[in-house]
């Protein structure tokens, strides 16, 4: 079963401890902080404060949003977020 919107971050897929370390210190504690703001802005935030993620945990984020391991986005999804990243 999928974690409720009130559920912590770090029980979405693909999303461990660590991960949610990282995402609490940019002030995104739940699924539903992280549904509300999207994977691709929570990685820029992440980014403003100093962390150096790697482009995994965004693949991590964007599967675990769909139940999925991050292992089953295409190339073709990663490249449409890399260039997403670039977006301002």
């Amino acid at each position: 079963m999928f974690p409720p919107d009130t559920a912590q971050v770090g029980l979405l897929p693909n999303l461990g401890d660590k991960s949610a370390r990282l995402l609490r210190h940019a002030g995104i504690l739940t699924v539903g902080d992280l549904r509300q703001i999207g994977p691709v802005e929570a990685y820029r935030r992440l980014l403003v404060i100093g962390e150096q993620p790697s482009l995994v945990l965004l693949w991590a984020m964007v599967a675990g949003m769909r139940g999925e391991h991050w292992l089953h986005l295409t190339d073709y999804e990663k490249q449409e977020l890399r260039a997403q990243l670039r977006e301002e």
